[in-house]
């Protein structure tokens, strides 16, 4: 690793297995993401999952993620943690805090399975309800990702309930009440508990950045999005979306988190 890490990103899409959409439009997010990076004059290279960090880390100061389903093994995971104590920027999104899955019986929703990522990342998903219209709230005005922000927002998204897997280290960014969608039983069925509500018992995280030596991880969970073609059996009678669904990507202050985020140099705070 070099000493001052070069103006280039590495951008990861895709789902699991391989060339599957796993119901989100990943072509899409790639599009729009390396859309942002060309407004800051910012090269990159793209990949599917997370096989090539050892080739594309040591080149880029700023890693975006957008998957459902790839996740960095151990090893992968060693590689990203010495990337960030020397600067690297990690902007984590959506799925990202997924990963692997177990099935549990009796209901149709999987178990997420806590791996080594989740706790490079700083989170981990557990469920979600389904799309719907909530507000966001900025928890955090001082920071520079989201400088310019409003201070609250309408969002039509998938409402996820991720769960901190340091609190005392995630510098929050964003959060939500979810209104109607608070009362969600899958997820007590699921892990005996709802480990995403923060200690006042209503609130939950959407956003945080959380530094790593001289580098840092940032995680919002808004930004899903599907086709009819990619989206397959993923809707239920509750789910009442398009068939095609941008959410969060088509909003202005979704945009300009990305914007900030694509700009901040964590090295340099």
């Amino acid at each position: 690793m070099t000493e001052q890490l070069p103006h280039r990103a590495h951008v990861i899409t895709g789902g699991f297995p391989p060339g599957a959409p796993a119901g989100h439009d990943h072509d899409y997010a790639r599009l729009r993401l390396l859309t942002v990076l060309a407004e800051q004059e910012m090269p990159a290279s793209t990949g599917n999952d997370f096989a090539d960090l050892t080739k594309w880390l040591p080149l880029s100061r700023l890693l975006i993620t957008y998957v459902a389903g790839p996740f960095p093994d151990a090893a992968q995971c060693e590689t990203l943690r010495t990337w960030l104590e020397s600067g690297g920027h990690w902007l984590a999104l959506h799925g990202t805090s997924g990963g692997k899955a177990e099935r549990v019986d009796g209901i149709r929703q999987r178990r997420t399975v806590r791996m080594p990522h989740h706790a490079l990342l700083g989170s981990m998903f557990l469920t979600h309800p389904p799309i719907c219209r909530f507000s966001v709230r900025v928890a955090d005005k001082q920071n520079p990702i989201t400088r310019g922000i409003a201070d609250g927002f309408q969002m039509e998204d998938e409402p996820y309930f991720i769960e901190l897997q340091d609190p005392a280290s995630a510098r929050i960014l964003l959060t939500a009440e979810y209104d109607s969608a608070e009362d969600w039983p899958v997820v007590e069925q699921l892990y005996g508990r709802d480990t995403s509500l923060l200690p006042d018992g209503h609130t939950r995280v959407l956003g945080y950045t959380r530094p790593l030596g001289r580098g840092a991880v940032t995680y919002f969970a808004l930004g899903h999005c599907h086709t009819p073609a990619v989206r397959g059996g993923a809707a239920t009678a509750a789910d009442r979306t398009p068939a095609t669904f941008h959410g969060a990507w088509e909003t202005a202050p979704f945009t300009d988190l990305l914007r900030n985020a694509v700009a901040w140099q964590p090295a340099a705070q």
